[in-house]
């Protein structure tokens, strides 16, 4: 089209009012149709002159980025965000070619609401015609919801490997731990057993260098030793605790799913740790809705995914604070919250909390979030959390409401027919 349109204005002079206004319809029509398809594409395009003055943007550039509505002048000048702004201006004045430039972004606020939160990722490239450049190519494209696929997808890896590795770990971990427990239980039997003999045999003690002294209690020795060996019982079972989780972890979780009330399960888990909360001086609100359809759900598995995500508020908080669960229906689905006004977490962190021996804590196994994860997933739901530091940390579960049979009433008969 741009050939016949370049041909007829070579013989502009030569053309009659008729053909003149034929030719403007077909240009017309061509810009319409390039227009009509940039509009319709899923990122946002926008060009630039060499002065950086914005002379095209599509439908989806004017929302993702968000212009102010001002499209006049320099590009920088059109654009509400502070960071893309100051962006645009080093950029495009340097002449930088840049790819992939990932920002955060509010679209659909105002001053008295909130907008979306979205990841948009922004490239300036040079418009080239004829080994010229022309201006400016900027593509912006959102890639939320690709980021959050790739979590999901390096979090399922991650699972993958450690259900690999399981079988290994259980033979040459948890079998040496039980030998371990049971001959220093033996030990501590033999020890008990002959006391008494000791003691008679020996009336002293022994000294630092284990030679007998007879100034010494000999029943302070074996305190001593008693203190030593349940030490040894406290840190086997401790290690045998986190390898029990690992398993639980990576083993297939056998869902026995059962019609209930997930408001009912939130209330008794809020009372079982009401007192444990009390003494860390926080305050359990719950925001039940109370017209929320039954669910299929494991109430075994279901508690202990919202109590790991309770344990970890609590710990959040350690100068006290509010803790709020919430229920209500969203988008279709049942969406439990769980909300703390804790210390939050960074940004570095966000992105690896379900990961496997991912934590924060020194005494912690760096399992509980990746069980939690794995709790939800099984009942095909879906876990994101939302966090600034020093305002506190939001998890929310989404779980699928059951799709109950659509039924109509025969016309002639009167009869239910499900369909």
């Amino acid at each position: 089209m741009r050939e016949f349109i370049k041909r007829a204005l070579q013989k502009l002079n030569k053309m009659t009012a008729e053909q003149v206004r034929d030719l403007l319809y077909s240009a017309a029509a061509e810009i319409d149709r390039l227009e009509t398809v940039l509009d319709s594409i899923n990122d946002g395009i926008l060009v630039c002159d060499t002065d950086h003055n914005l002379i095209l943007a599509n439908k989806y550039a004017e929302r993702i980025l968000p212009l102010s509505g001002d499209e006049q002048g320099k590009l920088w000048l059109a654009v509400r965000d502070e960071q893309v702004r100051d962006f645009f201006e080093t950029t495009l004045q340097t002449g930088d070619r840049v790819e992939e430039r990932e920002f955060d972004v509010e679209i659909g606020g105002t001053q008295a609401t909130p907008g979306i939160s979205r990841l948009i990722s922004i490239s300036v490239l040079p418009l080239v015609r004829d080994r010229q450049v022309t201006g400016s190519l900027i593509y912006v494209e959102d890639i939320t919801e690709k980021r959050s696929r790739e979590a999901q997808f390096r979090r399922a890896e991650n699972l993958a490997s450690l259900t690999t590795l399981a079988a290994g770990v259980a033979h040459e971990i948890k079998n040496p731990l039980g030998s371990l427990s049971i001959h220093v239980q033996l030990i501590h039997k033999a020890m008990e057993a002959n006391k008494e003999l000791y003691y008679n045999a020996h009336p002293g003690g022994i000294d630092s260098q284990g030679a007998l002294d007879p100034g010494q209690n000999p029943r302070s020795y074996f305190d001593k030793l008693d203190k030593y060996i349940n030490v040894i019982n406290e840190e086997i079972d401790r290690l045998n605790r986190i390898v029990v989780d690992f398993l639980f972890a990576v083993r297939p979780m056998n869902i026995e799913f059962r019609e209930g009330d997930i408001n009912t399960l939130i209330e008794e888990l809020a009372e079982f740790v009401r007192y444990e909360l009390e003494e860390s001086h926080i305050k359990c609100v719950l925001e039940l809705d109370k017209g929320l359809p039954r669910l299929s759900f494991d109430e075994r598995y279901m508690k202990q995914a919202l109590l790991n995500l309770i344990k970890n508020a609590q710990a959040a908080m350690t100068g006290g604070g509010t803790l709020t669960i919430k229920t209500e229906v969203m988008d279709g689905q049942i969406a439990i919250q769980v909300r703390d006004t804790g210390a939050g977490i960074s940004e570095a962190n966000i992105a690896k909390i379900f990961e496997p021996y991912f934590t924060t804590k020194e005494t912690g196994s760096g399992l509980g979030l990746t069980l939690v994860f794995k709790i939800v997933r099984e009942h095909r739901g879906e876990i994101i959390v939302k966090s600034k530091e020093g305002e506190g940390t939001r998890f929310t579960i989404t779980l699928p409401i059951p799709q109950k049979e659509r039924r109509l009433i025969a016309f002639d008969k009167g009869e239910d027919y499900a369909i």
